[in-house]
């Protein structure tokens, strides 16, 4: 796996590996900015994002896609459900979870960690965009435990990857606390072992992270007091 390891994307594959029984090496001495712009890098991804698994025929990237080829690697396990409304219903919470949640909490937190530009009515947009998809979630698991049947699935595993990043910057109890299953399953899903093991603790954010603070203008040197011409008597 080419990647930092402290990388929400690179979780769910990692995820999906412990419970299907697979093991994945982490590419040594990766660099962000760096390594992936290489010749060899781009080759596997020529977009140069990360995260990419090279495998034995061929790289493979997007983290949903290396997900589900890590979850297909050993038969047997239940990730992809035991039937195909199952599947059909993994698939709908993967798309649901990256398109209405993921998107919109990565447009509300970039400006914040510097990466675009801070726009309040564009911000508000993504936090009322976010609170749909989580009141959505809310009554999926008012009678659920798990998204799809009665165990995890990778539906499961991609969700919670895909709001960890929400709860470690953004989302204070303050905002989850209005959503009490999503709150329950969360909290579920992050202390399953083989989430654990991968993603460690997590601690809830206490406070929205802060924008950065507004660069001051360069000072311009002061520029001399023009002096006012005297005029001339008239003759």
């Amino acid at each position: 796996m080419h990647a930092g390891s402290n990388n929400k994307n690179v979780y769910k594959s990692l995820i999906a590996a412990e419970y299907a029984g697979v093991e994945i090496k982490m590419a040594e001495n990766y660099h962000m900015g760096v390594s992936n712009k290489t010749p060899e890098f781009l080759k596997m991804n020529p977009i140069g994002k990360v995260p990419v698994l090279e495998t034995p025929e061929g790289a493979v990237f997007e983290s949903n896609a290396i997900a589900r080829y890590v979850a297909r690697l050993k038969p047997g396990n239940s990730l992809f459900g035991s039937s195909p409304i199952e599947y059909a219903q993994i698939e709908q919470w993967i798309d649901f979870s990256t398109l209405e949640l993921d998107a919109n909490m990565r447009g509300w937190v970039m400006p914040r960690f510097g990466y675009a530009t801070y726009i309040k009515p564009v911000e508000e947009n993504y936090i009322a965009a976010v609170k749909r998809g989580f009141g959505a979630l809310n009554t999926h698991l008012a009678t659920r435990t798990f998204l799809v049947g009665e165990g995890v699935t990778l539906a499961d595993i991609i969700m919670t990857c895909n709001i960890v990043m929400g709860y470690k910057f953004l989302l204070t109890k303050s905002f989850t606390s209005e959503f009490p299953h999503v709150e329950r399953y969360f909290w579920t899903m992050v202390n399953q072992p083989n989430f654990s093991k991968v993603i460690g603790e997590v601690v809830q954010t206490e406070t929205i992270l802060p924008l950065p603070a507004a660069k001051k203008p360069e000072e311009k040197p002061k520029s001399e007091p023009k002096k006012e011409a005297k005029k001339e008597a008239a003759p």
